[in-house]
């Protein structure tokens, strides 16, 4: 069993829970924004076997309170490494964490070694797809303010995924994803914070900038988009490896935990 070394961090007016872990190269998890860091449960203490493993909840998620004020999840990543001393860091995102990191690892090169996108793509990647099936009931729910709805329909959409029924996916995990999307929605009712615009140009114009090595994992229970991200980033980024995951949708890191952490672990050892 490894130490946990836990906090918040003051980091850009906002208070970031975050848990450190193990010794060695550090290595980032950056949550979905239907999750929280708990999202890792299964990889934070196998990854500190290994490495100095960092795990945060974005401002607005988890332990993290939201705060009025304008902000970047890409400022407060970068704010959070120096707080913690990192100078250099593997980064490992899912889904809007995906999206933060490559974010990151664009304006600051210098600091990232290696970049792992799980079930996420460029920002800024338009590939002319319709919103995923169940996306105007999420906003229904939303308009009326039923948060246990939209907790659960969003749970469907994502953890669920294409062509499955809750009952066909493992019940734990299920439970534990409601519950971190519950919190994250009742954060967002809050209505404080505002992002600060975009990348310009977009991560997604700027693919061929990215020389680190980068794993692409993504599952065939995903949303389209997700999926035709996937198969851009491997034709557009310089030095990428895909990684299909059969039988898992949005989070594929919680459904197939030992899979996941070996793929995880044998791109990273190539190193």
């Amino acid at each position: 069993m490894v130490d946990v070394q836990s906090g918040f961090a003051p980091i850009n007016g906002a208070n970031l829970y975050y848990e450190v872990a193990g010794q060695g190269h550090p290595l980032l998890l950056v949550h979905a924004g239907v999750a929280d860091s708990s999202m890792w449960d299964d990889q934070f203490g196998v990854f500190a076997e290994q490495y100095r493993t960092i795990r945060y909840d974005m401002r607005g998620y988890g332990k993290s309170e939201p705060v009025a004020g304008e902000y970047a999840n890409r400022d407060d990543l970068y704010a959070l490494l120096k707080f913690l001393s990192v100078e250099r860091t593997h980064l490992i995102g899912c889904s809007m964490g995906g999206g933060t990191c490559m974010d990151f690892a664009l304006e600051h090169r210098e600091m990232a070694s290696a970049l792992i996108m799980v079930a996420s793509g460029p920002t800024g990647l338009d590939l002319g797809l319709p919103p995923p099936d169940g996306f105007e009931a999420i906003e229904a729910a939303e308009a009326a303010k039923d948060w246990d709805r939209m907790a659960e329909l969003e749970t469907h959409l994502w953890f669920d995924g294409s062509k499955r029924t809750s009952d066909q996916v493992d019940q734990a995990a299920r439970a534990r994803l409601l519950a971190m999307n519950r919190r994250a929605i009742e954060h967002a009712a809050k209505q404080l914070g505002t992002h600060v615009p975009p990348l310009k140009p977009s991560a997604a114009d700027r693919l061929n900038q990215l020389q680190l090595p980068v794993l692409v994992i993504y599952g065939d229970r995903d949303v389209p988009y997700i999926q035709g991200a996937a198969l851009y980033m491997g034709e557009n980024l310089p030095n990428a490896q895909r990684a299909l995951m059969i039988g898992t949708a949005h989070l594929p890191n919680m459904e197939r935990p030992t899979e996941f952490n070996h793929l995880v672990l044998n791109f990273l050892k190539q190193l």
